[in-house]
């Protein structure tokens, strides 16, 4: 495992996912993408530090996160274009949700990486 943290990315946009993936790459963090629940038992194994979850509306939010729960026993960062409340309206989204953070789109490389770095250095 990197020394960093090995990150779980679910982003079904390619272009998303792969800005992402260049993103935690350069920062010096591992990755892969997230796993079908028919691979519970390897991606468990594997232990992230932190699944980073693409969110498409807030409503349906709660399957996603409740899925991606019984596959990895690791906190959750949502990402999302519908939480465009700012920062204190999506840090309410986030105890709401149970995720450690929700980062609402757009973002920076910047905005990314510290929101990265803040859920996993958070408490349980």
């Amino acid at each position: 495992m990197n020394r960093k943290g090995f990150i779980v990315i679910q982003e079904e946009d390619d272009l998303i996912r792969g800005l992402l993936e260049r993103w935690l790459g350069e920062a010096g963090y591992s990755f892969a993408l997230a796993e079908p629940r028919t691979k519970r038992a390897k991606a468990q194994a594997e232990m992230p530090s932190l699944v980073i979850a693409n969110v498409a509306s807030p409503r349906g939010a709660q399957p996603l996160i409740d899925s991606l729960r019984s596959v990895y026993a690791a906190p959750i960062m949502i990402l999302s274009g519908r939480f465009r409340r700012g920062l204190d309206g999506s840090a309410e989204a986030a105890r709401r949700l149970g995720v450690r953070r929700v980062l609402p789109k757009p973002f920076t490389r910047e905005e990314f990486l510290s929101a990265v770095r803040e859920s996993l250095e958070s408490g349980p």
